[in-house]
């Protein structure tokens, strides 16, 4: 079983535009993320997807290996299905670009999904943290996952799921990190079915692959890390880094 990551990589970002290129201890968050995914030893080959002649001169002049996107895409899932469509993989891995703490723990969780799926059942896997700031779990910058009994995704919303009706039901609430593992084919066939209205509600991407029908296995996790999205994170990131 062939397995590469691919970074999808824009350098607009609505919410921090150039965050991909801002300094993290001397060296840009996309290039920390980049080294830290290789570090990992995990996969035969590690690229960085990107629209951004800044960021693929970024990734190479640094001894990387970056492809550039071949038309505008919506997506990362997207982005990256055009760039492994004639690239010779089982398994594609999608690390954020803004995920400089990526590590081997979590990503080595996520590819053994597919070690044990021997009857090839399951179309995705995705790592969740288990959240209890009640601060976080009503921000909808985090996006939260519910599953069933075998930690199959059954949605995920920037709303609190499930509602907190009754705060004594034993509850759990779990965070979307966004990393997933696709089977080659699953991402293929993303890029040919239409949005339909929940993705388009929310804009989180990986609710099509349900919308259509596709199994995602979720994968809990205790490391969280830090999600570059906005100048703060990026201070945070800053002071864990040290």
């Amino acid at each position: 079983m062939k397995i590469i990551s691919m970074i999808p990589a824009r350098y607009s970002a609505s919410r921090f535009p150039g965050k991909l290129m801002q300094n993290l201890a001397g060296k840009s968050v996309i290039l920390r993320t980049y080294e830290a995914t290789v570090a990992t030893e995990l996969f035969s080959e590690v690229y960085v997807v990107t629209d951004s002649d800044i960021i693929y001169k970024e990734i190479v002049d640094n001894g990387g290996k970056a492809i550039m996107s071949l038309t505008e895409h919506e997506s990362g899932s997207d982005r990256i299905a055009e760039a492994v469509a004639n690239v010779d993989c089982d398994i594609v891995i999608n690390v954020q670009g803004d995920e400089p703490f990526t590590e081997r723990e979590s990503l080595a969780k996520v590819i053994d999904v597919f070690k044990d799926d021997k009857a090839k059942e399951i179309d995705l896997a995705s790592l969740m943290v288990e959240i209890e700031d009640w601060e976080e779990i009503n921000n909808p910058n985090t996006v939260k996952v519910i599953v069933d009994q075998q930690n199959f995704a059954l949605y995920f919303s920037r709303s609190p799921i499930p509602f907190p009706r009754d705060k004594n039901a034993g509850a759990r609430y779990f965070k979307h990190k966004g990393i997933y593992a696709f089977r080659k084919e699953a991402l293929l066939d993303f890029t040919i079915l239409p949005m339909q209205f929940l993705e388009a509600s929310e804009k989180i991407e990986c609710i099509r692959y349900l919308e259509y029908g596709k199994r995602i296995k979720m994968v809990e996790t205790t490391i969280q890390g830090v999600e570059i999205d906005t100048p703060e994170d990026l201070e945070r990131a800053k002071k864990l880094w040290k």
